[in-house]
Order: structure tokens, then sequence, then C-alpha cells
């Protein structure tokens, strides 16, 4: 299925269009478990989308707090004093401008935040609404009758778009909160656990999956393996400034082909007094990106762990290219070091080279890790292509991270997700 090329991405995005056409009503909803939406990655910014309303797509921000599109025609506004108003606005950036709360002429002050764009960094302000979707339920297999729920929407200037992959409507914040969410949305208005399941593409020909709720899990082909029973499990770590909605790891080394990056002091990963380091999860950047004292002593190593593989004249953003002809192929990606991020609780996220690899050129291979600068605000900022065909479950309330780095090796990947129809 990872094979397909676009005439069949199309086909199948149309075949859950046809399926998600006719929503229940509110009424009519049974009781559901767990949601289902295809993710598409972009092949011009590399970046990835969720698609609600069976057409509408929405730049995923794992880090983000709340959803932003522009609005509809005659919207409705949130009130000042409602609970979402008030943690939408928690989650304020500090660098964009304070809002204020306007009067309505029925008399009750409407709820108005700000927020940005994460690709590039615009603030803008607008009214706080709620906007109906529907998605599909599932039963982990298939997707299933469609059900009504809403979300809570920033309402974005048109110019907010900029940046976005083509086609992209809004940004959909996938962070973490109680209420505001996408997720934590979908889990208050449909009274499921908010958790959910990020399976990004490594492809453009095939979309990947989103699970908001409950397991079972499965992808194809059937072995009848729920994939939540193969995942590790690490804590999550919250970041000291309240405004910030991400997920980090909690990291205490490098290594790679299993020899640990050395490293002057012990605190290279931790949070610092003003909320600064940590090791972030990010869908809104490409590649990983690290703070330059870390990057330039894992770069090294690498180096050294690879001095026999002929090199390339290096790409931007990239340092260090190889000539891919010499590389030889696995089931994991190309033959290359392995590289493991090192957790306090004894666990490791490995990366092999299916996402430490790059194709750039013709020929040519670049290890897919960026130099951030030495005033780059986070250490390690895991990016998209760390991340393609790893299987990520965010139990938010327990800050807990279910985490299978790659699917490769029990070969699968994200875009193994039936999206047939199971039916209702």
């Amino acid at each position: 299925m990872a094979q397909l090329k676009t005439l069949d991405l199309i086909a199948i995005i149309l075949s859950i269009s046809l399926l998600t056409s006719l929503p229940l009503t509110q009424g009519q909803q049974p009781k559901v478990n767990a949601l289902v939406a295809p993710i598409t990655k972009d092949s011009f910014t590399s970046l990835y989308t969720v698609t609600l309303n069976s057409t509408k797509q929405y730049l995923i921000d794992l880090a983000g707090p709340v959803v932003w599109s522009p609005c509809p025609e005659n919207y409705g506004s949130v009130e000042s004093a409602a609970s979402i108003c008030n943690e939408t606005n928690s989650f304020r950036y500090p660098d964009c401008k304070s809002t204020i709360n306007g009067l309505q002429s029925s008399g009750f002050y409407k709820c108005v935040s700000s927020t940005k764009n994460p690709v590039t960094g615009e603030c803008f302000s607008g009214n706080v609404t709620l906007i109906g979707t529907y998605l599909a339920s599932t039963d982990g297999k298939n997707p299933r009758a469609s059900v009504n729920a809403d979300y809570v929407n920033i309402c974005a200037p048109d110019s907010a778009l900029s940046g976005l992959p083509p086609g992209a409507v809004g940004g959909a914040g996938f962070g973490r909160t109680s209420l505001v969410s996408l997720p934590a949305r979908l889990a208050w208005d449909l009274s499921f656990h908010n958790e959910f399941v990020l399976c990004l593409p490594g492809t453009t020909n095939a979309p990947g999956v989103a699970f908001f709720g409950a397991k079972p899990y499965f992808l194809l082909p059937p072995n009848g393996q729920d994939i939540s029973n193969l995942l590790h499990y690490t804590t999550l770590l919250k970041s000291p400034n309240n405004y910030d909605a991400a997920y980090y790891l909690n990291v205490n080394g490098l290594a790679i082909n299993l020899q640990a990056v050395s490293f002057p002091g012990k605190n290279e990963f931790n949070f610092d007094s003003y909320g600064n380091g940590g090791v972030k999860l990010s869908t809104t950047i490409p590649y990983t990106v690290m703070r330059s004292d870390i990057y330039k002593r894992f770069l090294h190593k690498y180096k050294e762990a690879t001095k026999g593989i002929p090199k390339m004249p290096a790409v931007a953003p990239f340092e260090l290219c190889y000539n891919s002809s010499t590389l030889s192929s696995t089931r994991l990606g190309y033959g290359v070091p392995s590289i493991d991020i090192m957790l306090n609780d004894g666990k490791n996220w490995t990366i092999f080279g299916a996402n430490s690899i790059k194709v750039v050129e013709t020929n040519t291979a670049c290890f897919a890790f960026v130099d951030g600068g030495k005033n780059e605000a986070t250490a390690i900022t895991l990016g998209g292509f760390q991340m393609e065909d790893s299987f990520l479950h965010f139990d938010v309330p327990n800050s807990v991270l279910g985490f299978l780095p790659t699917l490769l090796g029990i070969r699968t990947t994200c875009s193994n997700f039936n999206f047939t129809s199971g039916g209702n």
C-alpha cells in the first residue's frame, strides 16, 4: 500500500469522503470509543495534514494548543467567561500581543485570543468559536459510521495560511491541553479518554493515520496484531513555561552504534531556569534540529562511525552527505549506524537508516539532522522525518508516550491502515 501513486491517494481520499458524507445526527450517534482520520504528507513542504470533514486539510502541529483557520460567515463566538476561553488564552505565546475580549451587541463579552503560524512564526488574533465537524468512528481496523463533534477554533486571517502545505485551510493543534486542542476537544465532546495516535507516512503517495481515542489499532498486513501491544512506554515531560503545550522526552544521552556520545556536562538536555532546553517532539519542522553544542559532538561521533563510507558535497540544510550508491539497503532503510535517544527510564528510541538518511539528489543521501545554532532555545527538536513510520500513542492526562520507533521492523508502515469502510 505504501507504493501507491498520486491517483491512488486521490481515490483513497474520495472513498473516505463518500464514507463520511452522511454523518449521524447527535441524537442518532452511538457511543464511540475512537475516531480515525487520514494523514497526508505534502511533497513541497514535507509537512503533514490531517483531514477533517472528509476533505478539509489542517496542518498537524503536535505542539500547538488549538485549531485555527479562517471562520465561516455568521459564526457564533464563545463567551469570555467560558472555561475554553480561559484555557485558550493561557497558551498565548509571549511574543504575541495580548488580546481584549470584545463586547457583543447581545450584552456578553466574546472571547478573543491569539496564536501563531508555527511555520512562519506570524502572530495573529481572532475570535474564539466552536466549529462543527465530522469524522469516521473506528473499531481499530476500518472506518465506520461518521459522528459529529466540534472543535475550538481561533478565527485567523487568510494571510495566516502562508507557508502551509497547498490546500491546507488552517492549523490543528495536538498539544497538551485539557479542553482546546483538537484531540482534547474531541475527547471531551464524545466522552472518551484524551488519548491519540500519530502515525506519519513516509511517502507522499499514500496516507498515514491518526486515531483519537482508545485501542485497538490495527495495520495491514492482517496478522491480527494490535499495535498497542508492541509499544514501549515512557513518561513525557512538560515545559516549565505554562504557555508551552509541547511534549518533551526525558532524555539523558545519545548513542551511535551503541557507543555513547560524550558531552562535557550532565545537563545538556534539561530545562534551564528560563524554560529553555528539553527534547521536544515537533511535526512542523521536517528534520531534527539540535543546539550547536549538542550537534557538533553528535555529528563528530557519526562521522567517526561512517568514516569508511564515500562522501558527497553537502546539500543544505545538511552538512554530511554520502554517495548513496555505496550504501547497502535493509528493511530498516540504508545500512548505516543506528542512533539511540537514551531515555531516563532506561528505554531507547532507536533511529535506523530510514529515519536518519535522506535522499536529496541522484547518488546523494544526507545525514538528516540540522545545526540550530548556539542560541537555539530547545536542546533538540525531533522533526517529522525522524518520526515517519513510527507509531506514537499519547496519553495526555497521564503524560505517557507509547512508542514504536519504526514499524518497518514488523513489516508494515503508517500507510497500511485499511481505510476501506467496515460498515456501521
